[in-house]
């Protein structure tokens, strides 16, 4: 499953920069997560890392974005090779 952040939210600014995956981002209210980016940190930590760091316990599982951990593991895969591939294209030519 991919986590969700809910309306209690406090806007604190503590989850966002500890996403390996930058699926956190500011919505029109609070923060929320992109559940195509969200591995729950499958593959970078052994647990959510938003999840530890949130003061207010507002990032439960999404019910409606039920993923096994293989599929996490795979979108983590994906995730990492796309994120490797633009590095690589950017990167100066000698």
């Amino acid at each position: 499953m991919a986590l969700m952040i809910t309306d209690e939210c406090i806007n604190c600014d503590v989850c966002e920069p500890e996403c390996p995956n930058q699926a956190i981002f500011l919505g029109p209210e609070i923060y929320e997560i992109d559940p195509d980016k969200c591995t729950e940190c499958v593959g970078h930590f052994p647990e959510p890392q938003c999840v530890q760091v949130c003061p207010v316990a507002c990032i439960p599982l999404n019910p409606q974005r039920v993923e096994s951990r293989e599929s996490l593991m795979q979108k983590y895969e994906r995730l990492t090779a796309a994120a490797k591939a633009l590095t690589s294209s950017s990167a100066p030519k000698p």
